[in-house]
């Protein structure tokens, strides 16, 4: 099938890398073309499609869809929402704004200071729900993983230092067993206000960063009484650290991290 040329600009937030596409309507990149470009030895390569519409919401100043990089539409993206922020800073020529911006997950504010094509995002991220635990075998051991909504759903293991390898083998069936999917973190704790951690995410695999993720751990945590509530904590990734405060009245939750311009183009076809 012939597409029209599609003009992108790929972005990257702690290694977590996205194709930003501003669009008429939420149809102009179809999951099976959001696969084609995501492909990263036939295509761009990305781990997922952002596409920037227009609101449906008068407080926004646009809509936000995330396509993954098989295609599936996940409700929420942190990482992918600081580079959208990013990207529409740089659009509109400012320095330092805050924006709302919508997503399938409602409305979220954002923060945005950048030096050209680099800049910190600090995200609100809405309220957390705690959703029970799940009991699942890694490595013939049973371990707990907590269930945390951020408008898309994690299962978190704390203290479960794993492998990549491992979270590839357990991760994608631990995701499987539980209704409609789910984001699995491993947590490996380094101290009260530092968390190391490994993400497999659903509809992607494993990634070198999730934002969605690291706020669903430190949730976790602070829950569990490993990290205080009501001051920053770092979330380590593979691909860089986010920053990371978990509110213990409602559970509401601050993001803050890194988002960058890494090219632009165009698909031809």
């Amino acid at each position: 099938m012939q597409h029209r040329p599609l003009a992108f600009a790929k972005y990257e937030g702690a290694g977590n890398d996205f194709l930003v596409v501003e669009a008429p309507a939420e149809g102009a990149v179809s999951p099976e073309r959001a696969v084609a470009l995501c492909d990263r030895h036939f295509g761009v390569g990305a781990d997922g499609v952002l596409l920037v519409v227009p609101p449906s919401d008068g407080r926004a100043r646009a809509r936000m869809v995330v396509l993954n990089a098989d295609g599936s539409r996940p409700e929420m993206c942190g990482n992918g929402l600081r580079c959208v922020a990013l990207h529409l800073a740089r659009r509109d020529g400012a320095r330092r704004i805050d924006y709302a911006i919508e997503t399938d997950a409602g409305i979220k504010a954002t923060e945005v200071e950048r030096e050209d094509g680099v800049g910190q995002v600090s995200l609100g991220m809405g309220r957390a729900r705690l959703a029970g635990s799940r009991h699942f075998a890694v490595a013939g051991t049973l371990r707990e993983f907590q269930l945390v909504d951020m408008g898309n759903p994690h299962a978190i293991a704390l203290g479960l230092e794993v492998s990549e390898q491992l979270i590839d083998e357990f991760g994608p069936a631990l995701s499987a067993s539980l209704p409609g999917g789910s984001n699995v973190e491993a947590v490996t704790i380094r101290g009260p206000k530092k968390l190391e951690v490994l993400v497999w995410e659903r509809g992607v695999g494993r990634t070198l960063a999730c934002g969605t993720g690291a706020a669903a751990v430190a949730v976790a945590a602070a829950v569990s009484g490993h990290s205080p509530f009501g001051e920053p904590v770092e979330i380590r990734l593979p691909g860089g650290s986010l920053s990371v405060t978990v509110e213990r009245e409602g559970l509401d939750v601050t993001l803050r991290g890194p988002a960058r311009l890494v090219f632009s183009g165009q698909v031809e076809g």
